[in-house]
């Protein structure tokens, strides 16, 4: 039983070792000066003058949405293509309604000014 499971534990050994090895050196042989910019905050691209108050428009929350959303779907499609052979006919036509619906979508969230940046 230990036989099989012996590649994975010198695999975490010598891993955690290695990692154990560099972090230590890293303490010991790194230059350390503090300067007031490296110990401000610093989030999301955002510099540290801005205020707490400071909100985002809502047309970035919306296009970030639909990034997401047509990332995701494009994903979900890329099996079918690969193997869309090995499906048939009905995989191809659920792929074709799929897109018509995600056209549909497009199109409206397109006509609503979801996309446009103010």
């Amino acid at each position: 039983m230990l036989r099989d499971y012996l590649p994975a534990i010198v695999f975490l050994v010598l891993g955690s070792a290695v990692g154990l090895l560099f972090g230590t050196l890293n303490m010991l042989v790194a230059h350390r000066v503090p300067n007031r910019s490296k110990v401000e905050p610093y989030e999301c691209g955002l510099p540290s003058e801005v205020q707490r108050g400071f909100r985002f428009g809502i047309s970035f929350y919306l296009v970030a949405m639909l990034f997401i959303l047509f990332d995701i779907e494009v994903i979900f499609l890329f099996p079918i293509a690969v193997q869309l052979r090995a499906f048939g006919k009905f995989a191809m036509f659920e792929t074709v309604t799929f897109v018509v619906l995600l056209m549909i979508a497009f199109v409206y969230v397109w006509r609503r000014g979801a996309l446009e940046w103010k």
